[in-house]
């Protein structure tokens, strides 16, 4: 009890309020400001490098997947390349082989190739 009369002194107080000699500047000049300098400098690369590239990705791939018809084909995450017999809202049927149609949900699609690209050739030409 009697620790408390000596914190709450009108003598310490101007003490605890007074602004630091330099102001916003003498504070940024310091190792605080470049530690909040750097931060803020970290956050921006990342934002610049990794969420809007991403971000970008993430909207051309629903554009591609939007624009899904009849005849496209297309390469599912899986690896299987097929073509579109049938569309709906969340779903595709995709024939894999003669007589062989699926049903893939369309987020599944990684990559949609229309019917005028075809698919590149494994073998080397001699």
């Amino acid at each position: 009890m009697l620790l408390i009369p000596a914190i709450l002194s009108p003598a310490l107080i101007p003490m605890v309020v007074a602004a630091p000699v330099g102001g916003l500047m003498g504070f940024m000049a310091g190792p605080q400001g470049q530690l909040v300098f750097y931060g803020v400098l970290m956050l921006a690369f990342m934002y610049f490098m990794i969420w809007r590239p991403q971000q970008k990705r993430v909207r051309d791939h629903a554009a591609k997947i939007g624009s899904i018809k009849r005849g496209d084909t297309v390469v599912l995450s899986s690896g299987l390349i097929g073509k579109v017999v049938r569309v709906e809202d969340q779903e595709l049927g995709v024939d894999i082989a003669q007589n062989v149609t699926v049903k893939v949900i369309k987020s599944m699609v990684s990559e949609v190739r229309s019917r005028g690209e075809p698919a590149a050739a494994n073998d080397a030409k001699s």
